[in-house]
């Protein structure tokens, strides 16, 4: 959300997101979308601070709602349907979240923005990606980065680092894959959801997933 700034919410950056997302709910696909707040705040970075983490934890809940309300302002513009809702109550700018009242908004071709995470401190987005898709019934799901796959190290320290076509959800446990944190990636394997990491800043890249190219990294029980 924030672009090259690193902070704030880069509107060049919300307005390449929707069309991107435009394109594959034209194709009729069913969108969920899991936002974070790290673009504004981090709870952990309020912990190493010295600030309690579950008050920083609720915070950073609060900055993924003013993404999410940015991200739905401008799909709307673009004559996308598109709901808001929030796992912590905050009826005059969200709905609660509600799982079948989420299904139902899919089912109506609404795009549907998950804010606030879990609702609880201590749960990571990517945590609360993975509880949404089982919730929803989600066929995958794609996790958009900065970077084109899962490499087996850091590929900005390392010039050698070498990406992943694909990866067991036990080889990313076993050697500590920065891929999603474990309860995450835990959650995805029991119930065998299949991820797709990829670059999503790359125009395209989206659709591309969506329609079955091989894109950067499949995690699957597999591998």
């Amino acid at each position: 959300m924030a672009g090259g700034k690193g902070l704030g919410i880069d509107p060049a950056t919300i307005e390449q997101l929707t069309n991107e997302i435009k394109e594959i709910h034209d194709l009729g696909v069913e969108v969920g979308i899991v936002i974070g707040g790290g673009n504004i705040f981090r709870g952990v970075q309020a912990d190493a601070q010295g600030m309690d983490r579950a008050s920083g934890d609720y915070m950073g809940m609060l900055a993924t709602v003013i993404n999410a309300l940015a991200l739905q302002d401008i799909m709307e513009r673009k004559g996308i349907a598109t709901r808001v809702l929030s796992a912590i109550e905050m009826r005059q700018i969200a709905e609660p979240y509600i799982r079948r009242r989420a299904t139902r908004h899919l089912e109506k071709r609404r795009v549907v923005i998950f804010a606030s995470g879990t609702g609880n401190p201590y749960f990571t987005t990517d945590t609360a990606a993975s509880l949404r898709a089982m919730e929803i019934g989600a066929e995958i799901l794609l996790k958009g980065t900065k970077v084109d796959a899962i490499y087996d190290k850091d590929p900005v320290k390392h010039s050698d680092a070498v990406p992943y076509k694909k990866v067991s959800f036990m080889d990313v446990l076993q050697k500590g894959i920065k891929v999603m944190d474990a309860a995450a990636i835990s959650l995805c394997m029991e119930n065998n959801l299949p991820i797709v990491v990829f670059n999503i800043g790359e125009h395209g890249n989206l659709r591309k997933v969506i329609c079955g190219e091989p894109l950067g990294t499949l995690v699957t029980k597999a591998g």
